[in-house]
């Protein structure tokens, strides 16, 4: 016999979760999200539950399951350790005609949760009968992208097409969200430059215009201004056009400003956040940006106008003075100027530093030194843009991570200094 298939919409409505373990943990968010107002009856719950008790989020009656308890209910889940609390909880469910979701006994339960997925903003749920083997076709699902879809066309001539400003990670092309992915896939025009992950580019039809805004420093790039002008007669002419970028599109990305120039023409825009390479490329050189008992603050700066410039805004007083991590965007052709800065101003000469060339890329390169010692060392080994600067005792960390794992890759490149 086939199960029948419902949404339930239960927003506001209560429902009753029995058992506060690893089974509900997991069961309460997805009831949160849907808007349930959810009661918890449990001795004992998990440390997330306890929190979400603690937050107001869900009501949490302290005690083990009594009759009486499902009144009022629109749905139950019945997820005790113990077969009987289940059973107990699933009979008066059935007698108060309130449908009932046991996780422990599949055949004795009157309904199941699927396992749900999302993609491209479609909600689904597969059943197979298996726990495991729903998982995996639902996975299946998300990864194959077969539920994504490309946006409507205009019905007629003149209609306005729309803009996503998309975050492409900070290189690899592995680490672009999976959001991100799908609406590249969909579109009719693609405006990237030399930061985005290019080589997806290669994966889309012939059909699809890409615009190559360079966006190369010091040399030939569109202005922002073009960019912004190609955005808007792209979206203007019915297309859908994906600004694909580097990074997260609102960090140091110029993304408001494009998200600016397409609404000031009534264009509507999509904007999907990236992993910033502030974060994402020293982690992959094995360099955490925070650590306890090290920083417990860190700093991004792009340091595309140098330190001594009237046109700067940047506090380096401030941050000569501090002990926070600083992370370096467009540093390396001026990295003199600012180590001798930053000494000057009052940071330790022996402060360590890595500079990471070509983060997250299979052309991946580290040197680590010291801030009086860095900007000799990054002209030595020839060191490149793109390329980020780390300063900050967690360097350190970084080093003793190398250390312990010797032979086992922990970047995709190779570590020098």
């Amino acid at each position: 016999m086939h199960p029948y298939l419902l949404g339930l919409r239960l927003g506001g409505r209560r429902v009753l979760v029995v058992g506060g373990g690893a089974v509900a943990t997991r069961r309460i968010p997805a009831l949160l999200d849907a808007g349930a107002d959810v009661h918890l009856v449990s001795p004992e719950v998990t440390t997330s539950l306890e929190d979400l008790a603690a937050a107001g989020r869900i009501s949490w009656i302290r005690r083990d399951y009594q009759t009486g308890d499902c009144a009022g209910a629109w749905l139950v889940c019945a997820c005790a350790s113990g077969k009987s609390v289940n059973a107990q909880a699933a009979a008066e469910a059935e007698d108060l005609h309130i449908w009932c979701v046991r996780a422990d006994d599949a055949a004795a339960s009157p309904a199941w949760t699927p396992a749900s997925g999302t993609a491209e903003g479609v909600r689904f749920g597969v059943l197979t009968g298996s726990p495991r083997r729903s998982a995996a076709v639902r996975d299946a699902i998300v990864r194959s992208g077969a539920l994504s879809a490309r946006p409507v066309k205009p019905a007629a001539p003149g209609t306005l097409g729309h803009v996503a400003i998309v975050g492409g990670g900070p290189g690899d092309p592995g680490l672009i969200t999976v959001r991100g992915r799908e609406l590249l896939a969909a579109a009719d025009v693609v405006v990237t430059d030399r930061l985005a992950p290019r080589s997806l580019l290669d994966e889309l039809p012939a059909a699809v215009e890409i615009i190559d805004a360079a966006k190369i420093p010091y040399g030939r790039a569109m202005t922002q201004e073009h960019i912004n002008e190609a955005l808007v007669s792209h979206a203007r002419a019915g297309k859908f056009v994906v600004r694909l970028k580097g990074g997260d599109p609102f960090v140091f990305g110029r993304g408001a400003e494009e998200v600016l120039a397409c609404l000031k023409e009534g264009i509507p825009v999509t904007v999907v956040p990236g992993v910033t390479s502030a974060i994402a490329v020293p982690a992959s050189a094995g360099i955490p940006v925070t650590h306890r008992g090290v920083a417990q603050d860190f700093h991004v700066v792009s340091v595309h106008v140098p330190p001594g410039d009237e046109r700067s805004t940047v506090d380096w007083d401030a941050l000569a003075a501090g002990t926070g991590t600083l992370i370096l965007l467009m540093a390396l052709e001026r990295i003199d100027t600012i180590a001798d800065t930053l000494i000057r101003k009052g940071r330790n000469p022996g402060t360590p530093v890595s500079v990471i060339a070509d983060g997250t890329l299979p052309t991946q390169r580290t040197i680590s030194s010291t801030l009086e010692n860095v900007a000799g060392l990054a002209v030595k080994e020839g060191i490149r843009p793109p390329a980020l600067v780390v300063i900050g005792d967690v360097v350190g960390i970084g080093a003793q991570i190398a250390e312990l794992t010797r032979g086992v890759p922990v970047t995709p490149g190779r570590q020098t200094g």
